[in-house]
């Protein structure tokens, strides 16, 4: 018997398909084969065990909506609630008798926007606005990274104690620092006097700060200054400590200066966070109300108007309340190019991460 004859012979292995042979029917081809399972015969309706689980699923997912809808209740209350109510306030002309005893308040459209866009005083409070935000956003970027470079040059315990004395200055109540710079610029017992007659040889003797607003607004820019630095100066201090070390020295090896370093290792790993904090501070900046009506004793001067002064006096002292919103919603347009662009900053540093 030859080989062939003896392969034909032996009895085909079960599982396994010979050369040109079909595949045998199962349960995809709709045909049962015993100890197999086919969908016919299972069904489709689960089974009461796997209902409870995909209960106890849905209601785990629902758990985290739960446990933040409070945060979002209040938010809605103490923030969307009153923006409408500003939205509606623009359009009408409300007065203090409609304040004060709920009568509804005629609509009169565009009206609000128009006088309001066609005032000329508007344009000098926004243009001052721009002014006095640029220069203070300069000056705290500018000191606060001075600061935090310097943070990293100091000893442990030098570090430590200008960490503290930056969150104590932070931490420091508005009404508090007005105060101390109140008593530094005043013209007959101030620090700011002193000094420079005393120790620079200038004649400060009962100098005014206030009767120039250029004058005035420094001292006002200084305590803007002095309250936002401790933020930008720790936080720059935390993206300069996530520079790698082992850059910088192959960027001195390599012949860089202090300024080439800096340029092309240390920037490049602080750039996001420092736009992060410049853009915050912008938004801080533009909206200064506190230091300048306190500054000026409750009564600013119209040359300190800035245009949350400016609302508040449309609002309060005009009773135009309607104006005052009006102006407030300028305002948030004025600014959403910049809430925008801080939101982009957000998500490229999430999407770096």
């Amino acid at each position: 018997m030859s080989a062939a004859d003896m392969k034909a012979a032996e009895p085909p292995v079960p599982g396994l398909r010979q050369p040109g042979e079909r595949p045998a029917p199962g349960p995809a081809d709709g045909v049962s084969v015993p100890g197999v399972a086919t969908p016919s015969s299972t069904g489709s309706t689960p089974s009461p065990a796997g209902a409870g689980i995909r209960g106890k699923r849905n209601a785990g997912a629902l758990l985290p909506y739960l446990l933040i809808a409070p945060a979002f209740v209040a938010i809605a209350a103490v923030f969307v609630w009153p923006l409408i109510k500003t939205v509606i306030m623009s359009f009408q002309d409300v007065g203090r008798r409609e304040l004060w005893t709920g009568d509804p308040a005629p609509w009169v459209g565009f009206e609000q926007f128009t006088n309001i866009l066609g005032d000329g005083e508007f344009w000098d409070v926004v243009w001052r606005t721009l002014l006095f935000m640029v220069a203070c956003v300069v000056a705290t970027m500018g000191i606060g990274l001075f600061l935090a470079q310097a943070m990293q040059r100091m000893t442990n315990w030098v570090r430590l104690a200008l960490t503290g004395a930056l969150v104590a200055a932070w931490s420091l109540p508005l009404l508090v620092a007005t105060s101390i710079f109140r008593w530094f610029a005043d013209s007959d017992y101030g620090v700011v006097n002193m000094v420079l007659t005393k120790y620079l040889g200038l004649d400060f003797r009962g100098h005014n700060w206030w009767l120039d607003p250029k004058q005035g607004f420094l001292m006002i820019g200084a305590v803007v200054v002095w309250g936002a630095i401790p933020f930008v100066a720790i936080t720059l201090y935390a993206a300069l400590t996530q520079v790698p070390k082992e850059l910088e020295e192959a960027a001195a090896l390599d012949g860089a200066g202090a300024a080439g370093v800096f340029r092309y290792v240390t920037w490049p790993v602080i750039k996001p966070v420092f736009q992060m904090v410049a853009t915050l501070s912008v938004i801080w900046d533009f909206n200064v109300f506190g230091q300048v009506f306190l500054m000026r004793g409750n009564k600013p001067e119209p040359e300190y108007n800035l245009l949350g002064l400016y609302s508040y006096e449309k609002a309060f002292e005009s009773n135009s309340f309607s104006q005052g919103a009006a102006i407030s919603l300028i305002t948030v347009l004025l600014l959403s190019g910049v809430a925008v662009y801080y939101l982009r900053q957000l998500l490229k540093i999430g999407e770096v991460e």
